[in-house]
């Protein structure tokens, strides 16, 4: 890091949130078509819109050089960008210095069996895998075409080169809630964390989200008449509130944007694989640094953008899910912003 970097401020939004946290979406590209999350039919970003992986790592760093420690790479599926391994072997570089504390991926695990040893090779220690349910056929009608066999066997891959996985299960009223305790043993019974999420209102899609909401409330409750849930003050960096289940000693997060917000703590920006940099997941405040970054091989103007998306970031999201029918919060896919 050199003079100049090491005297810029770090990153404080104008209501004295710390920005430490930077998520990556590096592919709008996805090889399912989870139904919450895509329309069937998208029509997804040219590859020449997309940063190219050394604006990825040239951005990556002007963040960490203000402060970020945590950076998590996302898509879409960010395993099924082309030499995306480069990308993580260029980043950890910032692990070896320790101006990066740690470096992660959230992955739908199609790809992990293939990419789990150089993951943790780069020093990537900890991921997030996104399964919904354990079941092969609702497996497949949730995500369109996907496999549920392959996912399973990335896990192993991902275990056995020690990797910490971190299951995320999305709730859905009508496909999954019975699977939920059933997901929950399953992933202690192999050292693995389960964090809960509330479906959100991101882009159109073709059913009718409130068919699938699922208040982690009334989640809790149920799992309560027969688990002990006990709070905990872990955090990850992340917004889940999490318990300890007494009977399985594994740990149990609940992300709720709706039934309980977490913006009053909110350390975290996205960034997009075209550049635009979104202050909140809720809504459409955002900072474009592709231009910046193509307009000078100094970063300056990269550093002053950075600075006015701390001025705009907004204090909170505005996310319902009650009414029927209602346009979604935000006409982005989460496969736009990366989660």
């Amino acid at each position: 890091m050199d003079i100049i970097s090491a005297l810029r401020p770090q990153l404080v939004d104008t209501f004295g949130r710390t920005v430490n946290y930077l998520r990556i979406s590096v592919t709008d590209r996805c090889d399912f078509r989870c139904v919450y999350c895509m329309a069937e039919n998208m029509t997804f970003l040219p590859k020449k819109d997309l940063l190219t992986l050394e604006e990825l790592d040239r951005v990556s760093s002007a963040f960490i050089s203000r402060g970020v420690k945590k950076l998590r790479i996302t898509g879409g599926e960010p395993l099924v960008r082309k030499n995306i391994m480069s990308l993580f072997w260029s980043l950890s570089r910032h692990l070896e210095t320790g101006a990066l504390e740690e470096l992660t991926l959230t992955t739908n695990g199609s790809q992990l069996a293939k990419y789990a040893k150089e993951l943790s090779t780069y020093g990537v220690k900890r991921i997030n895998v996104s399964l919904d349910t354990l079941d092969p056929t609702t497996f497949t009608r949730l995500t369109r075409w996907g496999k549920l066999d392959p996912v399973l066997a990335g896990i192993d891959a991902a275990q056995e080169a020690g990797l910490h996985v971190k299951i995320n299960m999305v709730a859905l009223r009508e496909d999954n809630a019975h699977e939920i305790e059933p997901m929950l043993r399953w992933a202690h019974s192999r050292g693995m964390d389960l964090t809960l999420i509330e479906t959100m209102p991101l882009g159109e899609i073709e059913g009718d989200r409130t068919d699938q909401y699922l208040p982690l409330s009334q989640v809790r409750e149920r799992l309560s008449k027969t688990l002990t849930l006990t709070p905990l003050a872990y955090k990850t960096g992340g917004p889940a509130r999490y318990v300890r289940v007494e009977e399985t000693g594994g740990k149990l997060g609940f992300i709720t944007p709706l039934t309980h917000n977490f913006c009053e703590s909110c350390n975290r920006v996205r960034l997009t694989c075209t550049g635009t940099l979104f202050l909140c997941l809720g809504q459409d405040h955002a900072i474009d640094l592709r231009e910046p970054m193509r307009h000078s091989e100094a970063d300056d103007t990269v550093h002053a953008a950075i600075d006015e998306g701390m001025r705009i970031k907004p204090k909170g999201h505005d996310f319902v899910i009650e009414r029927r029918g209602a346009t979604p919060a935000v006409a982005r896919h989460m496969s736009t912003t990366g989660g």
